[in-house]
């Protein structure tokens, strides 16, 4: 009797098509299993290190890169909205939240589950950080200022927090945000009241000593976008780059 024939894989002589169709099923199966939802989970942004999870296989270095600037992006969000509490205590006590941690939990749970913030009548990004830092805002300015940044970045970036092959990015909205960065942190220190008085207290330079945390944070955001609008426009261009290279020096490719 001949040999029985081992089980067919991916590989040597087995057809693109079929052995794509034969993985097709557990690709689906990984998606289920690692929750490929689109958005980082509450533990992943705030913990540095996170378990691997299988959806990270459907993951380029690109989106690894995308998914791991955001958390930290937020990281350095929720870093601010803490220093400005400290710096504001009288801005969590508008809300009906029993202490400064408490509404820290809801700004999170509003900016990463996609909800509304109630004080900026349903205004989000560039609109809603104009308006959480002009003269006749009412409410908890530091909730609203940190959710209209959390939201901002959220929709530069496709309305996702994790990225994976099927996404798609847009390198001049998320260039956008970081200049949108960068006049939010102008604006946190310029805006005054009608008494002349910062509306929040932030970056602090005295003969007492100088606090300048605001800036370092707004500075690490900026920069994690910029580098990411600079490999996402790479990445496009070397695809380009690799085609033509492939033309040029008669690269045939192969069909079996």
């Amino acid at each position: 009797m001949g040999a029985r024939p081992g089980p067919a894989v991916c590989g040597g002589r087995a057809k693109g098509v079929a052995c794509w169709q034969r993985c097709l099923p557990g690709l689906a199966l990984l998606l289920l299993i690692g929750g490929c939802s689109g958005r980082l989970d509450n533990d992943s942004i705030l913990h540095t290190r996170s378990p691997v999870k299988p959806a990270e296989l459907l993951q380029t270095d690109v989106d690894r890169m995308a998914t791991l600037a955001m958390r930290n992006n937020l990281n350095s969000l929720y870093r601010l909205m803490n220093k400005l509490y400290q710096r504001n205590p009288r801005e969590w006590r508008k809300n009906a939240h029993t202490d400064s941690a408490a509404a820290e939990r809801a700004i999170q749970h509003a900016i990463e589950h996609n909800l509304d913030w109630p004080t900026l009548g349903g205004r989000r990004d560039v609109a809603a950080l104009d308006y959480a830092l002009s003269p006749g805002f009412q409410g908890d300015r530091v909730a609203a200022f940190t959710y209209a940044i959390g939201s901002m970045l959220v929709t530069a970036h496709g309305g996702r927090t994790e990225f994976y092959l099927t996404d798609s990015f847009n390198a001049q909205f998320i260039h956008n945000a970081a200049r949108n960065l960068e006049k939010a942190a102008w604006m946190l220190g310029q805006r005054r009241d009608a008494s002349g008085q910062p509306l929040l207290l932030s970056n602090e330079v005295s003969e007492q000593g100088s606090n300048l945390s605001y800036a370092v944070e707004f500075g690490k955001m900026v920069a994690r976008l910029d580098l990411l609008t600079h490999v996402l426009e790479e990445r496009y261009r070397r695809m380009g780059a690799n085609y033509a290279q492939s033309l040029f020096l008669l690269n045939f490719l192969p069909v079996q």
